[in-house]
């Protein structure tokens, strides 16, 4: 600890030196040089977003807390992209003193990574936002959804009521599923309806191996547990490196439904896998899984992608 508090401190005060020095022998500001040399994706766009963090200049100060505001006022969406971004842009290549006419490249591949940045930033508010909202049965909306999941995932079975031990079958706890969303409210019931909107072949596929007699699992339980899972990677960056490599789109929360639509679909394989003696296994398989994920997202060049594979278990 002591180590790593003298490192930040030398690294603080020998930073300028070191971006004086380059700029002299490179003749290239930090950002050209990371838009110019790092690979395009997580590793370019996470060393942008450092640089720009750690920029003591007023001017980009300035830009970086108006890009903020943007993104608190829901504004950072693709039909803005222009007006907001040209103008940040052009304070950028006014104060690294770069030329347009030199370095054609530099402004699409900048402004690309600060789409990534601040797409990324307004997500986490709007997947936070969505956390934030309790499953309401008196909402027509909500219990909509709820009942497009059921059919989903058990088209030939109907409901005997909304309150019923039939949703035990695609893993609720008790008769009324309601109950059960209360920790990550609206958005634990959205990536569950959208897995098995998007994604039928492996929700259901998933499905079949929580009724497994041995092997078996709360299917909705689980997925809500997962969707915390999503939730903290995204809140605490590590899930940068999957949007910003995925090549789909920018951040966005169809985005954020697909990465928990992965580990998912991975968390499953990993218990099947561990062959557990039963669910008091969660726990420890839950957190052995966590791990893992992350420590695939530290690799700035990992690209998470479903693939379904068919088995007899």
């Amino acid at each position: 600890m002591l180590f790593l508090n003298v490192w930040s401190l030398l690294h603080w005060y020998l930073r300028p030196l070191i971006k004086w020095f380059l700029r002299k022998t490179t003749r290239l500001c930090e950002l050209q040089r990371i838009c110019y040399g790092d690979k395009a994706g997580a590793q370019r766009t996470c060393a942008v977003e450092n640089s720009l963090m750690l920029s003591r200049t007023r001017d980009i100060k300035e830009v970086v807390a108006f890009l903020d505001a943007v993104v608190l006022e829901r504004r950072f969406i693709p039909a803005n992209f222009d007006d907001i971004l040209k103008p940040s842009i052009s304070i950028i290549f006014r104060i690294k003193k770069i030329n347009t006419k030199l370095h054609p490249s530099f402004a699409p591949t900048l402004k690309r990574c600060l789409q990534q940045i601040w797409s990324y930033r307004q997500l986490v508010n709007e997947v936070e936002e969505l956390r934030r909202v309790q499953y309401d049965s008196d909402n027509s909306d909500h219990e909509l959804k709820l009942l497009k999941l059921w059919s989903l995932l058990q088209p030939n079975e109907l409901l005997e009521g909304r309150v019923t031990k039939q949703w035990q079958t695609i893993g609720f706890q008790g008769d009324d599923p309601k109950t059960d969303f209360r920790g990550m409210g609206l958005l634990g019931l959205e990536n569950l309806l959208y897995f098995a909107t998007e994604y039928p072949q492996a929700s259901t596929h998933v499905l079949s191996h929580s009724h497994h007699p041995k092997y078996g699992y709360t299917f909705a339980i689980v997925g809500i547990n997962l969707t915390s899972m999503a939730y903290y990677l995204l809140k605490d960056g590590s899930a940068k490196t999957y949007m910003f490599n995925s090549k789909i789109s920018l951040p966005n929360i169809n985005l954020f439904h697909r990465f928990y639509c992965y580990l998912f679909y991975e968390f499953d394989k990993m218990w099947i896998e561990s062959k557990p003696e039963n669910i008091m296994e969660f726990s420890i398989i839950f957190k052995k899984f966590d791990i893992a994920i992350r420590s695939q997202l530290s690799d700035p060049s990992t690209v998470f992608r479903i693939n379904i594979e068919i088995d007899n278990i």
